[in-house]
């Protein structure tokens, strides 16, 4: 019987194997591990004798991401916004055309534009982003789906069996997510970005709100978060800091512009949180964090630091500065607050 597992651990691992021993954190491993450990996955589904529904099931997701990643990878140097909202409003209802304006700003500004490649604000994301800035993950459903004008026959729509693996790609390749009005899905998929942001189990980026003039549709979402799970202590008051409800497509495309004004991007590595920076931020900046950010931190202090060994692969990034911290992940809402903070330098 295997040793039970150590509970300070931050999670555990799920294989069959032996355990990840501790000094395996901080390795780097190539392509070459991953596929091998594909492989023997897929063979071990033969011994446990799995049933045919759940290999399909398996053999289709991998397939599907395979080939999207393979899309995606052609623009990677691009930074993707996901739009998320109704499939049913139609070219006269405001929201569609502030979707449409909201997405031609933020094309102009270097954004693609990824959605369900449907209709409705999925439609409006595309025509105001343009084609070739535009990326579509459509929905296979019982009942047929068409894909919108603008992004149909397109090379980058890419068409998914499975709910699971689309949302994957909704946020695993976006840098910013925005939301307009939509019904059970719309609220479904704004809560788990919610989630897997507030959790880190996602990188951070900004979650935009967006209700045309006069609408008041995500101010009773902001409300009820406020008079419901603030006030009954169910989420923090730095929880509200992970989005931002606006009825202002000017002030949505300044909160995800502005957010990667400094702030580049994060890893964990050993533990420490590496956050990598467009440029140096000043000592007056720095010291401030060092001040006023000092209960996110588990130990030691905030360290201005150049690319780490165990960065070595994303080459790319070698000449960015580096914030090197121990973070409390309990603190994303606060985290969020510091890269702000970042970002005023």
């Amino acid at each position: 019987m295997n040793s039970p597992q150590e509970p300070n651990k931050p999670f555990y691992q799920i294989h069959d194997h032996t355990p990840q021993q501790p000094d395996d954190e901080g390795k780097s491993y190539g392509v070459e591990h991953y596929v091998q450990q594909i492989h023997e996955t897929a063979n071990k589904l033969m011994q446990d004798h799995a049933n045919r529904g759940d290999v399909k099931m398996l053999s289709v997701a991998l397939r599907e991401l395979r080939y999207c990643f393979k899309v995606f990878a052609k623009y990677r140097d691009r930074r993707q916004v996901t739009v998320f909202g109704s499939a049913r409003l139609t070219a006269d209802d405001p929201s569609y055309q502030q979707c449409v304006d909201f997405s031609r700003r933020i094309a102009e500004a270097g954004f693609m534009v990824i959605t369900g490649g449907g209709n409705g604000i999925m439609e409006a994301g595309h025509l105001g982003a343009g084609r070739e800035n535009s990326i579509g993950l459509n929905i296979l459903l019982p009942f047929e789906q068409h894909p919108n004008a603008v992004i149909l026959n397109d090379s980058k729509l890419m068409h998914l069996r499975y709910f699971f693996t689309r949302k994957l790609l909704f946020v695993k390749e976006c840098e910013a997510v925005a939301l307009f009005p939509g019904g059970f899905g719309t609220l479904d998929e704004g809560f788990e970005v919610l989630t897997l942001v507030q959790t880190g189990k996602s990188h951070l980026f900004p979650i935009v709100m967006i209700d045309a003039p006069g609408s008041d549709y995500w101010r009773h979402f902001l409300r009820f978060t406020k008079e419901v799970l603030l006030a009954r202590k169910l989420i923090s008051e730095e929880d509200l800091c992970l989005f931002k409800v606006t009825n202002s497509v000017e002030e949505a495309v300044t909160e995800i512009v502005n957010f990667y004004r400094v702030y580049h991007s994060m890893r964990y590595v050993r533990g420490d949180l590496v956050v990598r920076l467009n440029r140096v931020i000043s000592d007056a900046t720095l010291q401030k964090i060092r001040t006023e950010f000092g209960d996110i931190i588990k130990s030691g202090t905030f360290e201005l630091t150049s690319a780490l060994p165990e960065e070595a692969e994303e080459s790319q990034l070698a000449g960015l500065p580096r914030l090197k911290f121990r973070f409390d992940r309990h603190k994303l809402g606060r985290l969020r607050q510091l890269i702000d903070v970042v970002n005023l330098d």
